[in-house]
């Protein structure tokens, strides 16, 4: 009490105590922040054994940690100090795990496939199916979430032209595929990318597509060559 009241008989005295009171707080205030900040920049660069593990983030996080990343930018791309670490965090989780080959297509879209390569060569040399193509591979936009929607899915079959250009694409509906609801719900999300593309979509049914209506399709979607085909996808 003694010491409250030499304080108030003495403002000078009183500021002094209060400046550095208010000095001491602004420091532990930092410390705290920078501390924090330093926490946050180790988590999303996955340096935190603690929270990720021995074997470094999973994919889940780097991926998502790639989406905040270019929400917060507002563009799809990362600077390259970003996609460099980005990459290091991917391939410490590749080296970490094994890898076995297995077949691109199983043995029934094999089947589909064979018949589809044979028919659209008969047809027309300059011309090649391809299995198991990615949307993002041949369909651009402008629009970075549209394209991001359609990217990764891929079609069963594509048909491309002369000019490496794929004109149309062929899905090959299995057993029970009709069943599925999502699905259906990823084939309506490509179908609608392919036509306001304009590149074509048709399905090949199985138990229901004969060898000659897939005959047939060929003939309708392929053009005949005009000339000698040479490739040019310049």
């Amino acid at each position: 009490m003694e010491t409250v009241n030499f304080l108030l008989d003495r403002p000078l005295a009183l500021l002094v105590v209060l400046l550095i009171g208010a000095l001491i707080g602004i420091g532990f205030e930092r410390a705290f922040a920078k501390a924090d900040a330093a926490r946050r920049k180790a988590y999303w660069r996955g340096r935190n054994a603690g929270k990720f593990g021995k074997k470094g983030p999973s994919l889940k996080t780097i991926e998502a940690a790639e989406r905040r990343q270019r929400a917060a930018s507002g563009s799809a791309a990362t600077g390259p100090q970003d996609a460099a670490h980005f990459a290091a965090d991917q391939l410490k989780l590749v080296s970490g795990a094994s890898f076995t080959a297995r077949s691109l297509l199983n043995r029934s879209e094999a089947k589909v496939f064979t018949a589809l390569d044979k028919a659209v060569i008969a047809r027309n040399p300059g011309w090649q199916v391809m299995a198991q193509v990615s949307l993002g591979e041949f369909l651009a936009s402008p629009d970075d979430e549209a394209f991001r929607a359609i990217n990764s899915k891929r079609v069963d079959f594509a048909l491309m032209d002369e000019h490496c250009r794929v004109v149309h694409a062929l899905e090959y509906q299995g057993s029970g595929h009709h069943l599925n609801a999502s699905t259906a719900a990823r084939d309506a999300v490509k179908k609608e990318a392919l036509r306001k593309a304009g590149t074509g979509y048709h399905e090949v049914v199985a138990g229901h597509t004969t060898p000659g209506e897939l005959r047939a399709l060929v003939e309708r979607l392929v053009p005949q060559p005009r000339d000698a085909n040479q490739v040019d996808c310049s």
